[in-house]
């Protein structure tokens, strides 16, 4: 009796809490934004039970209403690219984001090498010097990890606004996903807004960005879903699901054109099982955004890996091969020849960034352009020679810099030689003194391999285009399978 005495007093005096909450939309929402045009737009935040919620930005509007938990979701129809618009959020309250664009949002993640910011890269000042163009935004969301999917707005502080690129901001912006969006804002036709969500951490592995139950449902990861079960709060970065649960679960549904990927080194000496776990990772985030959205990665770079002819990176090479491969609209960039024998990063962001710009343009944009290098197809064994065959030859094979180099051959032994290697109009013949009769082939197999073969132009006029993928014609083991466990 007391106790609702006291409340009828509060109430009395003015000093009852307030009946509803401000509109709030969630932190993706924000002034410069970049919402995906040509795709519905899910649009939603915060407000008290029951309010009613409308959004509205240019000819577009959408109504909501929030639950018992306070949630509301609206829906914007498909728009054309536009710039300039005010995106309106009205409850009780009212919420304008300014400066708003319809384009293409990429998600950029993986470890170190897509951390990489511009100011540690090549070329620092003159980039950011240059970057003056206002249609590519910025996202950042900051390290954080849970053992649990984020799903409270209120408690994602690592999530930064969006910003026009401009020289007081890219230097900390990674520098692959910033070179790749202003590469796709030069060629896309229409002065389309590119808007990038740079998510990323140093070190990590693929298992840290898949989630947990995605681990669980494939036998031969399982244990990675069954390590995280046992992982307590606080945990560090290492720990599965972790980065997807922190760093990308919070994303959803928010509407993109797709991702970039540059990470692979931390999975290296367990480059067999990334051919399955990479996989699952990309269909694991496509199905949790309801969306089989375009995936592009960067293939490892040369690096010694504490052995420079060893193989395990090589093997981890092939494995992201693999994806492109097997799932659909899989690309990969390239960059054999950028690495660093003594730097696991290498400087030279700008090459990456472009080569998955060009990746966009042919596999996603439809330009008729050379987008990819060399890809192995076919083995064909004439006496002593291996004649190799390949997809994506553009307008003819080359070799950099002269002598084709990383060829490998070997016969029923199964002892690899270096070997000769020339050019026959859209193959390559491959010859080892002592091989009378090759088995398979390898190209640029190697931790830190030196390779130069090309493909050309269509119009073969400016010289070589881009590199081919080292790869293996055999089914060998791997070095780094799991070995079969004892009877």
């Amino acid at each position: 009796m007391r106790f609702a005495r006291l409340l009828a007093l509060v109430a009395a005096a003015g000093l009852a809490p307030a009946a509803r909450a401000d509109v709030t939309p969630h932190p993706l929402f924000t002034d410069h934004m970049v919402l995906q045009r040509d795709a519905d737009v899910p649009v939603w935040g915060l407000a008290a039970p029951g309010e009613e919620v409308t959004v509205a930005v240019g000819e577009a509007s959408a109504k909501a209403k929030a639950g018992d938990d306070g949630k509301w979701s609206a829906k914007l129809p498909a728009q054309k690219a536009a710039n300039g618009l005010t995106l309106t959020i009205k409850g009780k309250n009212a919420v304008e984001l300014k400066n708003v664009a319809f384009g293409d949002v990429w998600v950029c993640s993986g470890q170190s090498n897509m951390e990489w910011s511009i100011n540690a890269s090549w070329d620092a000042e003159k980039y950011k010097a240059g970057a003056n163009n206002k249609m590519v935004r910025l996202f950042t969301v900051a390290k954080r990890t849970s053992l649990t999917p984020l799903a409270d707005q209120g408690d994602l502080k690592h999530f930064s606004g969006w910003a026009e690129s401009g020289p007081g901001n890219v230097g900390g912006f990674s520098a692959v996903a910033y070179h790749f969006g202003s590469h796709l804002q030069k060629t896309v036709p229409g002065n389309v807004a590119i808007g990038l969500i740079h998510t990323s951490w140093g070190g990590t592995s693929a298992q840290a960005w898949t989630s947990t139950e995605a681990l669980a449902a494939v036998p031969e990861l399982k244990y990675y879903a069954d390590a995280a079960k046992g992982a307590k709060a606080p945990t560090g970065p290492g720990t599965p699901g972790c980065l997807y649960n922190a760093m990308i679960h919070p994303l959803l549904p928010f509407a993109i054109k797709g991702a970039i990927w540059y990470q692979g080194e931390s999975n290296a000496g367990k480059a067999a099982e990334y051919r399955t776990l990479f996989p699952t990772m990309i269909k694991d985030w496509r199905a949790r955004w309801g969306n089989d959205f375009p995936f592009l990665c960067v293939q490892l770079a040369p690096w010694h890996a504490n052995d420079a002819d060893g193989v395990s990176w090589a093997e981890l090479r092939e494995a992201q091969l693999f994806a492109t491969q097997t799932l659909p609209r899989v690309g990969m960039a390239v960059i054999t020849d950028v690495g660093d024998l003594f730097d696991i990063h290498p400087k030279d962001k700008f090459t990456v960034g472009v080569r998955l710009g060009l990746s966009a343009r042919g596999m996603v944009y439809g330009q008729k352009i050379v987008h990819s290098g060399p890809v192995y197809k076919s083995l064909k064994v004439e006496g002593n020679k291996a004649v190799v065959s390949f997809d994506h030859v553009g307008g003819g094979l080359a070799g950099k810099y002269g002598t084709i180099n990383g060829f490998e051959i070997c016969g029923k032994d199964r002892v690899f030689h270096p070997a000769r290697a020339a050019i026959k109009g859209e193959t390559v013949e491959v010859t080892a003194a002592g091989v009378e009769a090759p088995v398979a082939v390898r190209f640029g197999w190697k931790n830190y391999p030196v390779t130069n073969l090309f493909n050309l132009n269509p119009d073969k006029k400016g010289g070589p285009a881009l590199p081919a993928t080292p790869f293996r014609t055999d089914d060998f083991p791997l070095t780094t399978a799991t070995p079969p466990a004892k009877k």
